[in-house]
């Protein structure tokens, strides 16, 4: 029985690596659980483009956008686990989501294979000319003397939802959420005044800083940035403590062969450390390239799927 069984194991795996020299030989599709023109739709986009040619084979881009994530998220959880379906999103529907909905359709430590972080992101402060501050004590000022100041997110539960509200708890405001399901259209109310303040990340708001559209007032990042070293950071500008951890990331559906895996991350990893893709991708974007093997990407999603749920336990968020 023992022999059988080692043939059978030898077979799978034999059978996992077969799979994996001959993948892809039809379409790719990467879901975007958001709807197109925000920061995870462009940066997908391009990685989408890079595997094509790597390829040979068409790498499409399924937007998915609604629930905060979750319709796409779920949609990848269900998939065949052939690696013909991925996801590339931003931290929240890994490991917010889960704390915020307790009764979500799909499991994220369960039902996805880690692949790889794609980039890390620049989170910032945002807010509207209708505001007049130009630093955070400033805004924390004005928000106290002007309760219920609406603020964007990408939905309940998504990172921009949890750390505005960790924000408040930590400052004493109280704020109006108003719920998006792109950056996109966040970026157009908040230049038009529609919505006054956000999360978000720099590289969807700079070009808008310098055109005198909106004002970044700090970067939520633990420390400064190395390619906008004069930013400070909440946390030096009245809020101690206050930072936001924030990645995107690429999955499979769990159960995908373990070598189909490992071909997808070598590939997309080699995208990451090339210069000119960091250069014309990345950079602009201000995004710090990623890379970490799956392992790593795995325990990541371990560990900050328990510090969001501390930080939404301790704010009392409710769906």
């Amino acid at each position: 029985m023992k022999k059988i069984l080692v043939i059978v194991v030898w077979q799978l795996i034999s059978l996992g690596y077969a799979v994996a020299q001959t993948f892809p030989d039809k379409p790719v599709k990467i879901v975007v659980p958001y709807t197109p023109g925000g920061a995870t739709d462009t940066l997908a986009r391009s990685i989408a483009n890079q595997l094509s040619t790597k390829w040979n084979k068409p790498v499409l881009v399924d937007n998915r956008g609604g629930a905060s994530g979750m319709i796409g998220a779920e949609f990848v959880a269900k998939a065949p686990p052939d690696g013909y379906t991925l996801m590339i999103s931003d931290s929240a529907p890994y490991v917010i989501l889960p704390n915020f909905y307790p009764n979500l359709n799909y499991a994220p430590l369960k039902d996805f294979a880690p692949i790889t972080v794609i980039a890390r992101q620049a989170p910032i402060i945002v807010i509207s000319n209708k505001i007049p501050a130009n630093n955070i004590k400033e805004l924390v000022t004005y928000l106290k003397s002007h309760p219920d100041t609406p603020y964007a997110s990408l939905g309940n539960g998504s990172y921009p939802h949890v750390a505005m509200e960790e924000f408040q708890r930590q400052t004493g405001t109280k704020l109006l959420h108003v719920p998006y399901k792109g950056t996109a259209q966040i970026i157009t109310d908040m230049i038009g005044g529609q919505v006054d303040l956000y999360v978000g990340t720099l590289g969807a708001f700079e070009q808008h800083e310098k055109s005198g559209k909106v004002k970044i007032l700090a970067t939520a990042t633990e420390k400064r940035l190395p390619f906008r070293p004069e930013l400070v950071t909440v946390s030096e500008s009245g809020v101690p403590g206050f930072s936001v951890s924030v990645w995107f990331g690429m999955v499979a559906t769990a159960g995908t062969p373990t070598p189909v895996l490992n071909k997808i991350y070598q590939d997309v990893a080699e995208i990451l450390k090339n210069n000119t893709f960091i250069s014309e991708v990345l950079t602009p974007q201000a995004l710090i390239p990623g890379g970490d093997s799956r392992a790593d990407f795995g325990a990541l999603m371990r560990a900050d799927t328990a510090r969001w749920g501390e930080i939404i336990k301790s704010t009392g968020m409710k769906p």
